[in-house]
């Protein structure tokens, strides 16, 4: 069996060995509910240390607010059941509304205030006046389940965060050298497109690990920092490669074809940006963007269009050997091997800035009002039937919308949860009444559950069966009576496991009216938000180019994964969104320029980046807009006016980003009318 084999196997084993040593504890210690303490093991585990610390923490202070807002709302409102049944909702609501709007793992601790204050509450509402007491316990068992946890996973055999970050990291490079490689030489095939595509999103799983840093058991843990700068680097080159493509590309489709010297330095690039073995990459690095700059046209007389691509083409070539100069040397600083510039890495973690991500006001708000829904819903059945299991089911859908609403299809995940659920009551009717009965002692007890929960502890590690195998989980633990003292009520089992069953299919049913969205209509909030976002930029309104440049890359993430869901070939959507980032980034730097930049410069690029506004505010409501003949023209004049302008570094900028607007949004456009 190989690795990859076992860590799953060693995952369930230390989640076994905590669930049992918080049961035992809990029962130690006389708690009236001990299985909470293991749901709660299973809850938090994860397979990196650092995860389940971080998820550890998050939850003892979600778990703490949603037992204070449990003891202020249920003895207050008690005797008013709509009312109360109102209040609970609306406050799960605004927990999941924060919670989605916050993607960080700070989230975790509103959908445990969420959800907990349900725990707590509704089995509450029948002995309002032991309120506080049950809160004190639930909360006891719980905190009891998160340090085991913290404690087992933490010092057994420790997957720590820095050892998974270091390894994506050098992955995650490589990927984009190989890639770099194959866009210098050309390749424009679907495969091709689709690793792009890949790099994208694994660009942003390096934040996703980064979060929990803080609390990983790693000796030489990487700095926060010095991530967010190698996610900057790698971001900058998706668009630079791409761009470098199509200068190349265009180039070579010209008379004359790419100049000699110009194939040569390419071929050069291309062997050395695999080569991150050689100590001397960062010197070697250095070396070829002095030759690039030698390379450049000759800045005496006005450029030609050709040179302008060609300076167009320098400036990309520059930044694309930059970026994976500063990706080696900050790959180096995260494990602690190998060269770098220590001036160059201060430099980059300095410029890093902070990153942000999309955000969707509008699913936020329906997946807050589904949460609502279902549980007035449930709770509207529960005192009108008088259901005697009614709390339970109550708790279930709060649960359960806390659990699955932020997702964005949360149908889909809840029945594979639903199946599980189903599945591991029957298995709790098999141990509650064939194999319980029987135990004598805790290390029987543990004994017979082990085959279950280390095989299904398992599963929990694999992420195509995790959702599933924590349905089976849980719907076990909390079925199967892991109380303080056995009770062999059959009828009371049955109630309870049609309870919880049917309020997840209650939530499903929610779910699918309230929050089912088309794909192509997620799509399509997707693309208009980043409109909106580059208009934004165009206007000055994203001043900080890491944190736009990070959202924007976060929602092609997310762009990406809808459109594998649609199809598996690569997004034409995407590459669009691909294009306006760097449309954006270039208005930004064209808006930077303006300060520096002749009277009659500005009123050039003013109007330029004006008709862009226009352009893009007309694509929110119709994503297929075309550019208007007018900007076209106006880019020929921006280029016109800088080709010849004697303050050389301006000039040199200035035509770089009109070439780059005019390829970007005119690629098949006809060359300028007084240039070749």
């Amino acid at each position: 069996m190989n690795q990859l084999d076992l860590a799953p196997s060693i995952f369930s084993l230390r989640t076994f060995t905590a669930a049992m040593i918080a049961y035992w504890v809990a029962l130690e210690i006389g708690l009236p509910r001990p299985f909470w303490a293991v749901t709660t093991v299973y809850l938090v585990s994860q397979p990196l240390a650092g995860a389940v610390l971080s998820k550890s923490a998050y939850r003892l202070a979600g778990t703490i607010l949603g037992a204070a807002a449990a003891v202020t709302l249920v003895p207050n409102f008690v005797n008013e059941p709509v009312v109360l049944s109102f209040v609970m909702a609306i406050w799960l609501g605004l927990c999941m509304f924060i919670s989605v709007h916050d993607r960080t793992p700070r989230a975790y601790t509103f959908l445990l205030a969420g959800y907990t204050t349900s725990i707590i509450g509704f089995p509450s509402v029948n002995a309002p006046g032991a309120m506080f007491d049950i809160a004190i316990l639930r909360v006891q068992e719980i905190v009891i389940g998160i340090l085991a946890a913290a404690f087992i996973h933490g010092l057994v055999l420790p997957a720590t965060v820095t050892r998974q970050l270091t390894s994506r990291a050098r992955q995650i490079r490589a990927s984009a050298e190989k890639w770099t490689q194959r866009a210098l030489a050309g390749d424009r095939t679907a495969e091709f497109r689709r690793e792009r595509q890949r790099l994208v999103v694994d660009i942003n799983d390096l934040q996703e690990l980064s979060y929990h840093l803080p609390f990983d058991t790693g000796r030489l843990v990487p700095r926060r920092e010095v991530i967010r700068a190698l996610q900057h680097e790698l971001s900058f080159m998706v668009g630079e490669a791409r761009a470098t493509e199509d200068r190349i590309s265009y180039l070579k489709g010209q008379p004359g074809g790419l100049p000699q010297e110009w194939q040569d330095i390419i071929k050069r690039i291309q062997e050395w940006v695999v080569s991150d073995d050689d100590p001397a990459y960062g010197r070697r690095a250095d070396e070829l963007i002095q030759i690039i700059y030698a390379l450049e046209p000759n800045a005496s007389p006005a450029w030609t269009w050709r040179e302008m691509v060609v300076v167009n083409l320098a400036g990309r070539l520059i930044a694309l050997v930059t970026g994976h100069r500063n990706a080696f040397y900050l790959v180096n600083v995260i494990d602690n091997s190998g060269t770098c510039d220590s001036t160059v890495v201060e430099a980059l973690l300095d410029g890093a800035g902070s990153r942000s991500f999309h955000t969707d006001s509008g699913l936020a708000a329906r997946s807050a009002l589904g949460a609502v829904m279902t549980v007035l819903l449930v709770c509207s059945f529960w005192i009108a039937t008088e259901w005697p299991d009614g709390p339970g089911a109550a708790l279930i859908a709060g649960v359960t919308c806390a659990l699955f609403g932020p997702l964005d299809n949360p149908a889909v995940p809840t029945r594979k949860f639903l199946i599980g659920s189903i599945v591991g009551c029957c298995l709790a009717a098999i141990y509650g009444f064939a194999v319980f009965p029987r135990v004598t002692d805790f290390v029987l007890l543990g004994a017979v559950l082990a085959p279950t929960l280390l095989l299904f502890g398992s599963a929990l590690a694999r992420p195509q069966t995790a959702t599933f195998a924590r349905g089976v989980l849980l719907g076990l633990v909390n079925a199967v009576g892991l109380n303080a003292t056995y009770s062999r009520d059959f009828l009371g089992f049955i109630n309870g496991a049609i309870a919880q069953n049917l309020a997840i299919a209650f939530a499903i049913v929610m779910f699918v009216v309230f929050r089912t969205l088309g794909g192509e209509e997620a799509i399509r909030r997707l693309r208009r938000a980043g409109f909106r976002d580059v208009i934004g930029r165009i206007q000055g309104g994203n001043s900080e180019e890491s944190r736009w440049t990070s959202k924007m890359l976060d929602r092609i993430s997310i762009l990406i994964a809808r459109s594998t869901v649609q199809s598996p070939k690569p997004s034409d959507e995407v590459t669009e969104a691909l294009q306006d980032l760097r449309v954006g980034v270039v208005a930004g730097e064209l808006k930077a320029l303006s300060a520096s930049s002749t009277k009659r410069q500005q009123e050039i690029i003013d109007g330029a980046l004006h008709s862009l506004v226009g352009f893009f505010s007309k694509r929110i409501r119709n994503a297929n807009e075309r550019p208007a003949p007018i900007l076209l023209a106006q880019i020929e004049e921006l280029a016109t006016e800088f080709r010849a302008d004697p303050h050389v570094p301006r000039r040199r900028a200035a035509v770089a980003l009109a070439v780059s607007l005019r390829r970007d949004l005119f690629p098949a456009a006809e060359l300028p009318g007084w240039t070749a």
